[in-house]
């Protein structure tokens, strides 16, 4: 059994504790170090949760814990990313859960602090804005949806960079939340940060779902219901494969997912997933985006097609 990783929840104390933990990793590597391999610099890996973890989390972790000395898991219901009519209060939290499942993966630290020690005060007066591409698609029907996330990882960046010092941060981010990995790399590019972001391909049930802490909130039912989204998504695949992009039926692609009982669609585009606008000619890879409420549970999904 791995050692139980320690919870920690104010910022000075998160900070103190990774500069030791750094040092104790640079200190070792020395000790291991040879002249035909040097001693480099130890890293720290970052995973930015809201919790709930599932098979997904997990895989993030694991990953962090196999590239970096030291891991820190974030657990922050973030209340900026909820909009009035969303499930802010709903979400689940269930921190022991989480914590079991970091102990499994081998994360040091845990940091899981309160609302106020993130926004002192009340919600920030100064934001994070996430430009013209964060009102597209997810920003579009969750409006400061992006804003929110951004002005959260951005904080968490500001805490993390400075107890890293020269050592390099490396963040992970799961690649089912397409639209935020690409608005998170635009802002570390945009404000300079210190940090690598590090996408982590989608974790799928063995039937196709892509996990999410939102599938807790589906009944079995549901879940089966849900999978037409996937199935959608591996259709589109097989015809751009077979047939090239002017073979996308993107009409009938919808419509399959809209007549699906119990299903309702929100959006289902292709896009070039360095800009997140429509493919063009000179596109080398193409990305499809989907949205859709199951009852009453919103799920996304998406599936590179080339």
């Amino acid at each position: 059994m791995a050692n139980s990783p320690e919870i920690v929840r104010s910022i000075e104390e998160l900070q103190q504790k990774i500069r030791k933990a750094l040092k104790h990793a640079k200190k070792v590597r020395a000790e291991q170090a040879t002249e035909e391999s040097p001693a480099k610099q130890p890293t720290l890996g970052y995973v930015a949760t809201m919790g709930a973890f599932h098979t997904g989390h997990a895989t993030l972790l694991r990953r962090a814990r196999e590239q970096n000395d030291v891991v820190v898991v974030s657990i922050f219901v973030n209340p900026l990313q909820f909009g009035p009519d969303e499930d802010f209060d709903r979400y689940p939290r269930d921190l022991n859960a989480d914590v079991a499942v970091a102990v499994e993966a081998g994360v040091d630290f845990v940091f899981a602090p309160s609302v106020e020690e993130i926004y002192p005060g009340g919600k920030p007066r100064i934001t994070v804005f996430s430009g013209e591409l964060g009102q597209k698609f997810e920003g579009k029907t969750r409006p400061g949806h992006f804003d929110g996330a951004l002005t959260v990882i951005n904080k968490f960046f500001n805490i993390l960079a400075p107890a890293a010092g020269r050592c390099t941060l490396n963040a992970y981010f799961g690649q089912k939340d397409a639209q935020q990995v690409s608005l998170v790399q635009r802002m570390v590019a945009d404000f300079n940060h210190s940090v690598v972001v590090k996408p982590v391909a989608i974790v799928r049930d063995d039937n196709g779902l892509a996990l999410s802490s939102r599938n807790e909130y589906l009944s079995e039912e549901e879940r089966e219901k849900a999978l037409v989204l996937s199935r959608t998504l591996a259709l589109l695949r097989e015809q751009i494969l077979g047939r090239g992009i002017e073979s996308l039926d993107l009409r009938s692609a919808r419509d399959k997912i809209n007549h699906a009982e119990n299903v309702n669609l929100d959006y289902l585009e292709v896009v070039d997933p360095t800009t997140f606008e429509a493919p063009t000619a000179d596109s080398t890879r193409i990305l499809a985006l989907v949205a859709a409420y199951v009852g009453e549970t919103r799920l996304i999904d998406n599936m590179e097609l080339i």
